[in-house]
């Protein structure tokens, strides 16, 4: 059977980023996804013989373009769906699996299937795109781009979207040209119908201007070339034809504005650009209103010496801002005070829920455990997560949400009734006496937290702990997994709050999970049903400035065989790392699963645990699978951070101290022994007290819907309770 999805990875081995791509191609191979490597030039044949031994390798010149490189790959490629890759790019974790499912649901009618991706440069990396908006406004649903030509705002490049192996070889002339952004565009217009996919399915990576040979202005006619010709081949198709109108005017003013080009280049460029933008002016458009609508007509009027008397009074106008942005800042902080004040003088909205979790980083743990079983109880309480303004391309689509500092975020933390967090709201929100705070924390503690961190200078630095107890203070409900959760809270958090001990909501999918869905999950990571996952999870030291890996990966990989996978969720898991442990990436014996969310779902697909002194403990302990403690530097840790008990005397499996002890354990069954299923059950019977899959609705009847706590649920004992079945029982139903 054909296969879904080729990937075709194509071009020179720049900066040497070819092994990372590979590596990641390698690390989760999925049924029906083929690898074509059309490698251009010696280092980067070299480089797919060593790093991609199951690809199909078609060494092409040095030299070789763009356009021939991917026609090569098209035309040995066997997929119904094609993905071409440049090799200066990158995948993210199990995006190849993610795109073919999503793949396979489209019928033939449909050419083209538009996805997110994220930004990498030499600066960043991983960043949001800007094109998760307009991707979740276009929602799953088919469509012909003259219906939404809005979708040509998309980032213009090939890796973003797959475009079916018919459709490319019916329009390969088009498609065939070294100017990526020309194909991309082409690809939609000559596309029957076209499906979008919020979801990141590519890492865009953005060389160093000063690592690549400079822009010409040969290159940026060339520019203005290909939005003529597109807009000569959309000439009797409105919609479209307005949109790439707009897209060259706007990328041409950049271009002259921000180029750099010398004043003769930039003057020959400025002229060729007002002749474009006159010649392809649609009928009746009318420019916008204010200063970008004055640039647009100096534009078309050629008026060079008029714009750059604009550009210089702008800048001498920059100059004097710059003088008085302090006071504005200061007077836009009054303005916000004062409508601050306004929302609190309102009445509260009964109906009217803020959210955040991770300072404000999305919709995540208890926060978001909490608001999908509010959406099910009692829907008629609306939510609106905060959301920094460079997460919430990363938000699920329709999630209602506001900006730290906007207006609409002071008035809704001035009006709601119910503000849910597991961290703390800013020190500016005000706690109205009609108002409810629920502080959900995320995780139990082993480590010392709020004001028993005083003593513990690494941990401490930094901390206002008057200003953290004024936070504290606002609390009205503290939610707890158990009764040792319970009691610390109220040691280091010392105020009037009410303690929840309903459970954790975000572990309520330890029992609720179902076979299907372990193997879903697991499918998505690549992990093969034969293989055992073991999950590393370390956890950060206070004392050090930076990370410290804990163990070498690539030997413990080694020693424990090719049915083993590990998934590593930690942060110094780089592209850069040893060929040994690259090639056991490419071999999916080691994933790195750092930003890989939730994290629920990584516990669930993983047969046991291996961490340090990490709460995911905790929560692992629901599944009722073996934990094993890998403790080198204990005493260190106890030393600078503080604990609340000795985790080697209670700990919830085998403790090893070196990695020879950690690599005899996971090399014998003293992980999973009778010894180590003893630990593991008074471990659960301690930390999962209240921890039985109707946490959220516990928190929900009693917060939202003003239940009395012996009208809620009752929580199961732990011996009456059923986790979700372990990944060989996923894979035997």
């Amino acid at each position: 059977m054909p296969p879904q999805l080729s990937v075709v990875v194509h071009g020179p081995n720049t900066q040497g980023r070819l092994t990372a791509l590979l590596g990641s191609l390698g690390a989760a191979p999925a049924p029906g996804i083929e690898v074509i490597v059309a490698a251009v030039g010696d280092w980067a044949r070299e480089t797919a013989r060593e790093h991609a031994p199951g690809a199909v390798l078609l060494p092409l010149p040095d030299g070789t373009r763009d356009a021939a490189a991917r026609a090569a790959g098209a035309a040995r490629a066997s997929g119904r769906w094609l993905h071409f890759v440049h090799a200066k790019d990158g995948l993210p974790a199990g995006a190849p699996a993610l795109l073919a499912a999503r793949a396979a649901e489209l019928p033939d009618t449909v050419d083209v299937l538009l996805f997110d991706h994220v930004r990498t440069t030499w600066q960043t990396s991983g960043a949001p795109s800007y094109d998760g908006r307009l991707l979740a406004r276009a929602g799953r649903a088919e469509t012909a781009l003259d219906d939404l030509p809005a979708l040509l705002r998309l980032t213009p490049v090939l890796g973003n979207r797959l475009i079916r192996a018919e459709h490319w070889r019916a329009h390969a002339d088009a498609l065939g040209t070294d100017d990526e952004a020309y194909a991309a565009h082409t690809a939609l217009l000559t596309a029957a119908r076209i499906a979008c996919f919020n979801h990141p399915g590519f890492e865009h990576r953005e060389l160093r201007p000063e690592s690549v040979a400079p822009r010409t202005l040969e290159d940026h006619l060339a520019v203005l070339d290909r939005y003529e010709t597109l807009l000569e081949e959309t000439r009797t198709r409105t919609a479209p034809h307005a949109v790439l109108y707009h897209l060259m005017v706007r990328d041409s003013l950049r271009t002259f504005v921000r180029a750099g080009m010398p004043e003769r280049d930039a003057r020959a460029f400025f002229h060729r650009a007002s002749e474009a933008a006159r010649r392809w002016r649609p009928e009746g458009l009318r420019h916008p209103a204010g200063p970008e609508g004055l640039r647009r007509t100096l534009l078309e009027e050629d008026a060079y010496a008029r714009y750059r008397a604009l550009q210089n009074a702008n800048h001498a106008r920059r100059a004097a801002r710059a003088a008085l942005r302090t006071g504005r800042r200061q007077l836009r902080t009054r303005t916000r005070a004062v409508q601050y004040r306004r929302a609190l003088a309102r009445p509260v909205d009964p109906a009217l829920a803020v959210f955040s979790a991770y300072w404000n980083r999305g919709v995540a743990c208890n926060p978001a455990a909490i608001a999908a079983k509010l959406a099910e109880l009692a829907p008629q309480v609306h939510p609106v997560w905060v959301v920094a303004a460079d997460r919430v391309g990363l938000l699920p689509p329709g999630t209602d949400h506001v900006v730290p500092g906007s207006r609409r975020y002071w008035e809704v933390l001035g009006r709601a009734k119910f503000l849910v967090n597991n961290v703390n709201f800013a020190d500016a929100v005000v706690k109205r006496p009609d108002a409810v705070h629920v502080q959900t924390h995320h995780g139990t503690p082993l480590k010392r937290m709020g004001l028993d961190q005083m003593r513990y200078p690494a941990a401490a630095k930094g901390l206002d702990f008057a200003a953290l107890l004024a936070r504290v203070d606002k609390w009205d409900y503290s939610v707890s997994a158990n009764s040792h959760t319970t009691r610390m809270w109220e040691r280091a958090y010392p105020a009037r709050y009410v303690p929840l001990d309903h459970g954790y909501p975000r572990n309520d999918v330890y029992y609720t999970a179902t076979a299907a869905d372990i193997a879903a999950i697991r499918a998505r990571l690549g992990i093969a049903p034969s293989r055992r996952a073991l999950l590393y999870a370390p956890t950060h030291r206070d004392y050090e400035a930076g990370w410290t890996p804990r163990l070498d990966l690539a030997t413990l990989a080694g020693r424990l065989g090719e049915d083993t996978v590990l998934l590593v969720r930690a942060h110094y898991f780089h592209a850069g790392t040893s060929t040994a442990l690259t090639g056991l990436r490419r071999a999916g014996r080691v994933l790195d699963v750092s930003a890989y969310e939730p994290v629920e779902e990584l516990c669930l697909a993983a047969d046991a645990l291996i961490t340090d002194y990490s709460s995911i403990m905790f929560d692992y302990a629901n599944l009722d699978r073996p934990i094993v403690i890998h403790a080198d530097d204990w005493e260190t840790y106890v030393a600078t951070r503080g604990v609340y008990f000795d985790l080697l005397a209670e700990a919830p499996g085998p403790v090893a101290r070196t990695q020879g002890e950690l690599t005899d354990l996971l090399t014998s069954d003293a992980w999973r022994d009778d010894g180590a299923a003893k630990a593991r059950s008074v471990f659960r019977r301690r930390f999962c007290e209240y921890d039985d899959g109707r946490a959220a609705e516990r928190v929900v009847r009693r917060v939202f819907l003003g239940e009395p706590e012996e009208a809620l649920p009752p929580i199961l004992p732990v011996d009456e309770r059923t986790p979700a079945p372990t990944p060989q029982e996923a894979t035997a139903s």
